[in-house]
């Protein structure tokens, strides 16, 4: 029971601290983080302590049985280190906004060499290890030399705008920008959104939202889509609707 106990308690703390810190709603689902955890809870809260149940015999000397719980620790351990490490790397830094759609960035999309770059010549949006997360405006630069090299960049698999945190500028700043892209619904043309149009209708009906007012614009990262639903008039972000189940 106590390395029961300890257990829950150890990754309660962990998966805590990483919650409330990083991956507060939108973060969470956009990150896909819930096929990570599973693997946590399974190793760290049931079978380690399943495992020491067993083996926890009368007949072992207490120097047997303290050796093998130790090396179920060790394991248990190690599991936690690499789920952590992972969720660490993966957590959300930025929720930007670029051109005509709003995307996450997470500290595993950031290079080193642009991180040293922001911290020179845009410390205020600089991420550092300390960061949470944040909503930025990340526009593609006026130089036309420097914004076509973005964009073939961006094509070709390499750095987009939103890599660059350099180039953010506050989020209120892109406000304006951010008013024209919006659309109703139907006018949402990322597949993420697109092919489960009928089902976000439902959700957007449900929440009180008229799906034809120009009040939407999607949200994406790896592990998932959302729709975003603004106020038309102050644009403040009213709600994030899950696009799939």
């Amino acid at each position: 029971m106590g390395h029961l106990l300890g257990s829950i308690s150890v990754l309660t703390l962990v998966l805590g601290g990483l919650y409330l810190g990083w991956y507060r709603t939108p973060g969470w689902y956009l990150t896909g983080a819930l096929s990570v955890v599973p693997i946590l809870v399974g190793v760290d809260v049931a079978l380690g302590p399943l495992v020491t149940l067993v083996i926890a015999g009368p007949a072992k000397s207490v120097r047997e049985l303290s050796r093998d719980i130790a090396v179920i620790v060790i394991v248990q351990m190690t599991a936690l280190a690499y789920g952590t490490h992972t969720l660490w790397q993966g957590r959300p830094l930025y929720y930007t906004f670029s051109v005509d759609r709003l995307e996450m960035v997470q500290a595993s999309d950031l290079d080193p060499g642009e991180v040293a770059k922001a911290r020179q010549l845009n410390a205020s949006l600089a991420p550092y290890w300390y960061s949470l997360p944040r909503w930025v405006w990340a526009p593609l630069p006026q130089d036309p030399q420097e914004r076509e090299a973005i964009v073939a960049s961006a094509v070709g698999g390499g750095d987009d705008v939103i890599q660059m945190p350099r180039l953010f500028q506050p989020w209120e700043r892109g406000l304006p920008a951010l008013r024209e892209q919006l659309q109703p619904l139907d006018k949402q043309r990322d597949p993420r959104v697109g092919f489960f149009k009928a089902k976000v209708r439902k959700r957007m009906l449900a929440a009180g939202f008229a799906p034809d007012d120009p009040v939407t614009l999607p949200m994406t990262a790896r592990g998932g889509a959302l729709l975003a639903v603004f106020d038309r008039d102050s644009l403040r972000l009213r709600a994030l609707l899950r696009t799939q189940d």
